[in-house]
């Protein structure tokens, strides 16, 4: 069986090897010569698996090691009578530590702010239910939006009412254009404005959830702080909203070693499940041990000491503003980051809690 795999896809080797060839290509430049005899073909969501990439092809099978599924055209995919499978919820434990991380960062008083910080999360699917669990280990006050999901124990308000009240807000949806509650910016100059000057804005799942020239005006007005690890134009970010942007990430926030090695796990599965293989191969085996930071010691005091030797978020921001070059972020440098990112370990891996 030959095997086409993005190259940057965690131990592709470790659960794939023994079904045959595996060739390794750079998911964004993927053609539809790469792929046309392959059987499988297992990619992340900078590769658009569309018309163009996946007609007439010999596919049975097309994973993606990715929450979303935006970049896959699943009607064309289906028609094709390709089974597909993505990993949904693979980063979500990831993602929710980079964003408590991020506000850490950028107001180190929150870790004792208790119940006078109010977090608001836009979507509770995988991710934004968990980063509510892990912001009351914190005791932070949590509020949410999501017209599709009914959470326990989480306090569900309408839009308005969380624009309005939040002292930050926190995105956590797919991409959508159509239906009731399209998510294509759904962070508008007019949700902008009804947000605190002084709320942290922080986008870690679709860059066009969040309209790029309604938040460089709001910013030039509010001086608002945003934190953004995705950009509507994306790979292309121009060099005036870098300079706009608090902290800026090269689409990074479930790059956990756990989340990419749980991605590849789930389509593993998945792909065993469609050829009638019997999986029997976890991630775990395949992850080296940690020191172990949190021990006996209360969450924030490990927090304090040790979070930036967990993850050194800066590290990121700085390597992403090196890359401008003549006005805008460089392609190619910012694909490089994400290829050589070195992946951090998620908290438990420490000894630490997760949701």
């Amino acid at each position: 069986m030959k095997i086409i795999a993005d190259e940057n896809l965690a131990f592709t080797d470790y659960f794939f090897s023994e079904f045959g060839d595996i060739q390794h290509k750079a998911g964004r430049t993927l053609t539809h010569a790469d792929v046309k005899d392959a059987e499988a073909l297992l990619v992340r969501s900078v590769t658009q698996v569309n018309e163009y990439l996946i007609y007439n092809t010999a596919l049975k099978f097309v994973g993606s090691a990715t929450i979303g599924t935006d970049h896959l055209d699943i009607p064309l995919i289906e028609q094709q009578g390709i089974t597909w499978s993505n990993a949904a919820g693979c980063n979500a434990q990831a993602v929710s530590e980079y964003v408590i991380t991020a506000l850490l960062k950028l107001q180190p008083e929150l870790i004792h702010a208790n119940g006078n910080f109010t977090l608001g999360i836009i979507g509770l699917g995988n991710v934004g239910s968990r980063l509510a669990v892990m912001a009351k280990l914190l005791g932070w006050n949590v509020i949410a939006f999501d017209p599709f999901e009914t959470r326990e124990h989480i306090n569900q308000v309408d839009l308005n009412t969380l624009l309005k009240q939040a002292d930050a807000i926190s995105i956590h949806v797919p991409l959508t254009k159509y239906g009731e509650h399209p998510t294509y910016h759904l962070i508008n100059a007019q949700a902008l404005a009804k947000m605190k000057p002084n709320c942290i804005l922080i986008n870690s799942a679709r860059g066009p959830v969040v309209e790029e020239a309604a938040l460089i005006a709001d910013i030039q007005k509010t001086q608002r702080k945003v934190v953004l690890d995705v950009f509507e134009h994306e790979p292309e970010i121009s060099e005036e909203l870098l300079n706009l942007i608090t902290l800026v990430t090269p689409h990074i926030a479930g790059y956990s070693l756990e989340g990419k090695a749980r991605g590849t796990q789930m389509i593993y599965d998945a792909f065993c499940q469609e050829f009638n293989y019997i999986p029997n191969k976890q991630f775990e085996t395949q992850l080296p041990a940690c020191e172990q930071l949190f021990k006996d010691q209360n969450l924030k005091e490990v927090l304090v000491k040790h979070l930036s030797e967990i993850y050194d978020i800066s590290r990121d921001d700085q390597n992403l503003r090196a890359c401008l070059k003549d006005g805008k972020v460089d392609q190619k440098a910012f694909d490089h980051l994400r290829k050589t990112y070195p992946l951090r370990r998620e908290w438990a891996a420490h000894g630490g809690p997760k949701a």
